[in-house]
């Protein structure tokens, strides 16, 4: 069984990673779509780095240009 080979400090790790990932794929998510950024939305959507793709896109790449006057 899968929960035999599977420690409880393993699952806790598991479900850790995943409740720190999912408000961070949804935020980057969010911004990728409203930026028109289809690249970033795609490889944000298919590559799954606990977080760590989503925080480089919100805070280096989701800014958008300044506004000219």
């Amino acid at each position: 069984m899968l929960t035999e080979t599977f420690s409880n400090t393993t699952w806790i790790l598991i479900t850790l990673a995943v409740l720190w990932s999912i408000p961070w794929k949804a935020v980057a998510l969010w911004q990728a779509a409203r930026n028109s950024h289809k690249g970033w939305f795609i490889a944000l959507l298919i590559i799954n780095t606990v977080g760590i793709l989503e925080i480089i896109y919100i805070f280096g790449f989701s800014k958008k240009g300044s506004k000219s006057k």
